[in-house]
């Protein structure tokens, strides 16, 4: 769906984006994580055909956005991370008005209008003023708009931002409704946690560069250069932590009881080989729990590596 061929941005000399490159296929939802200042919200706008690169190119369904704007612009459904809405307007019109942009009148508006509200769960608001409407009601609002023109690929920057728990899960139910219809998503949050949940692929930034891209699990496998991993044993537990101390993958052991839990250097191989030689060694093993880890861990270590490169 999307392909991002070494894109650069430059405003007055500074470096916003460097050489990214990236591609989300068609029927994704893509996280984009990065620090205020890492270079998301200029990538998003680049690619939803706003500004213009320094260099680089981006394809959207193979078509290059700098070559043919307008037709690439039928595709994209973009919500901005300070969204503007006309709060002297009511519901039903604040959609009319975007739905006329689009050459969309009459009975076709308003079904469109009943679907869109009843999608972001405001058809009870239709005929509400919006500056009547709660934080996380404009969200959906803007959510609402930006799908008028039935786009296949969405562009949401921040669309969680300020909103608080309950406004998030109504917002994360949404976005997976949108999967299921179809539609690619690129969306960056601050929420790291919901993002893994939600995100079927996830592309870390830092300094305008992409230094990881794939699925949660796959980013956390590759990096996990060291785990920690929970053992509970029935019994023989000083003999279990004797025979862990000889496996020289194992660099730190803590006890209480029957608990234990270890630092390992390695993956799901030296794992493995942890728990056979227990077993092995008929230690009565109740459970062995590796903890995954998790992508705040792998934005901060990705993030320190970066820095420690460019100094």
């Amino acid at each position: 769906m999307v392909v991002v061929e070494n894109l650069t941005k430059k405003f007055n000399g500074t470096l916003a984006v460097n050489k990214l490159c990236m591609e989300i296929p068609e029927g994704e939802i893509y996280g984009f994580v990065g620090a205020n200042g890492a270079g998301k919200t200029t990538t998003m706008r680049i690619i939803a055909g706003l500004l213009a690169p320094t260099s680089g190119r981006v394809f959207i369904k193979g078509i290059d956005i700098a070559k043919e704007p307008l037709k690439v612009k039928e595709f994209i459904g973009y919500m901005p991370d300070f969204f503007g809405v006309y709060d002297d307007l009511k519901v039903s019109e604040y959609m009319a008005f975007y739905a006329g942009l689009q050459g969309i009148y009459g009975q076709k508006c308003r079904e469109l209008t009943d679907s869109l509200l009843e999608l972001v769960r405001l058809s009870d608001k239709k005929e509400a003023y919006v500056d009547t409407l709660s934080r996380g009601m404009k969200q959906r609002l803007c959510l609402a708009r930006s799908l008028i023109h039935d786009p296949e690929f969405l562009i949401l920057d921040e669309p969680a931002s300020g909103l608080d728990p309950r406004a998030r899960v109504e917002m994360k139910e949404i976005l997976k409704e949108l999967r299921t219809m179809g539609k690619t998503v690129l969306i960056s949050s601050h929420i790291l946690p919901e993002l893994s949940e939600l995100c079927t692929s996830i592309g870390i930034i830092d300094s305008g560069r992409l230094v990881a891209s794939g699925s949660v699990r796959e980013i956390t496998e590759k990096l996990s250069q060291s785990g920690i991993i929970r053992i509970k044993v029935a019994e023989k537990e000083e003999e279990a932590v004797k025979i862990l101390m000889e496996i020289p993958e194992v660099k730190e052991i803590s006890s209480v009881a029957d608990d234990i839990e270890i630092k390992v250097n390695g993956g799901k191989d030296i794992y493995a080989m942890i728990l056979k030689t227990l077993v092995r060694n008929d230690i009565p093993v109740i459970s062995f729990h590796p903890e995954e880890g998790s992508l705040e861990a792998v934005f901060m270590k990705l993030t320190e590596r970066s820095s420690e490169n460019e100094n």
